[in-house]
Parts: structure tokens; C-alpha cells; sequence
């Protein structure tokens, strides 16, 4: 799942976070290949894929890790967190379980990676809007509340998942040029 042969000034590493089933891999999937991938099981450790974007006339090489959401494996995926300058924060829209449990995820995110880790936080499956049970207020607060950027995103559709990454990259970028974060 990545492009060989292709030069870039920047790699970046990302993460997609979040409890199981609420879409992660369908979102890397969607990125990589722009297409939904169906018959999905859950991940074990971790998938790896890898993309090159531009970003200001610069190629940007985004090396991205979907992680497992099942708690059995959080002691194994915490190690993935270690030069982590982006993440996906993901729940499912459709299930309130998945919503209650970010905090977790945003904490575990803010501890063991980069303190400049740009965070975005991602209500997926958007395309099921009549079975929605979290509200985009409620979500948005959320964000808000928590310095992170809001965005909701349907692996399905495609809707909003380019922009996703390409706007964590950006900031990224905007941290490096500024100084404010530093990529060996």
C-alpha cells in the first residue's frame, strides 16, 4: 500500500485511533486506495500504509499506522504512539459507546506521544446519518473543549477523508515551519 520510488522533503507518521469497529481501517483503506473496503475483520496490532500528498509544491510522505481499537491489544498499540505527529482520533456516529470512550484515547494520545501531536478528531460513517445517537454539537464541544479540529467523515463515501489527513498535515507543516515542532 505505498508508492515506490517517489522523492518527498517530509515524513510524517500518523495514527488512526480509536475503539474497534468504528471504521479506522476502512478509513486508511479509503485514503490509500480511494475505495471502501468491505469484509473488514479487526485489526491485530496494527495495519501500515503509506501515501504521498503536496502540500505547497512540497511531497509530503504521510506513513500511516491503523491501530487495533479492541482493548486486549491497548498495552500492544501504545508503542505505536512513539513519533506519531498526527492522528485521527475515530468513533462511529452511530454508536454512543464508541463517542464515551475518546477521552481515553485522547488522553493515551497526549501522554505517550509528541506533546505537538495534532489531533483530529474524526465522527466516521457519516453516510448513516438516520442511525446517528452522537449529535455534531456535542461532538464539536468536545473538540473544542479539547483544542482538536472536528470533522465528520464517511470511509463508505469518501466524504471528508482526504481532507482529514490533508488538513493534519498541513498544521503539521505549519508547527515544523514555525519551529514549533522539529521532524528527525
Amino acid at each position: 500500500m505505498s508508492q515506490p520510488n517517489d522523492t518527498y522533503e517530509y515524513l510524517l507518521k500518523f495514527l488512526i485511533i480509536g475503539c474497534a469497529s468504528t471504521g479506522k481501517t476502512c478509513i486508511l483503506h479509503q485514503f490509500i486506495e480511494n475505495k471502501f473496503k468491505t469484509n473488514v475483520t479487526h485489526t491485530i496490532g496494527a495495519e501500515f500504509g503509506s501515501k504521498i500528498i503536496n502540500i505547497n509544491q512540497k511531497n509530503i510522505k504521510l506513513q500511516i499506522w491503523d491501530t487495533a481499537g479492541q482493548e486486549r491489544f491497548r498495552s500492544v498499540t501504545r508503542s505505536y504512539y512513539r513519533g506519531a505527529s498526527g492522528a485521527l482520533l475515530v468513533y462511529d456516529i452511530t454508536n454512543r459507546e464508541s463517542y464515551n470512550t475518546i477521552a481515553n484515547w485522547l488522553s493515551d494520545a497526549r501522554q505517550l506521544a509528541s506533546s505537538n501531536i495534532v489531533i483530529i478528531l474524526c465522527g466516521n460513517k457519516k453516510d448513516l446519518e438516520d442511525q446517528r445517537q452522537v449529535t455534531f454539537l456535542e461532538a464539536n464541544q468536545f473538540a473544542q473543549d479539547n483544542d482538536l479540529i472536528f470533522v465528520e467523515t464517511s470511509a463508505m463515501t469518501g466524504e471528508n477523508i482526504y481532507e482529514s489527513f490533508l488538513q493534519c498535515a498541513q498544521i503539521i507543516l505549519n508547527k515544523i515551519d514555525s519551529g514549533i515542532l522539529i521532524i528527525n
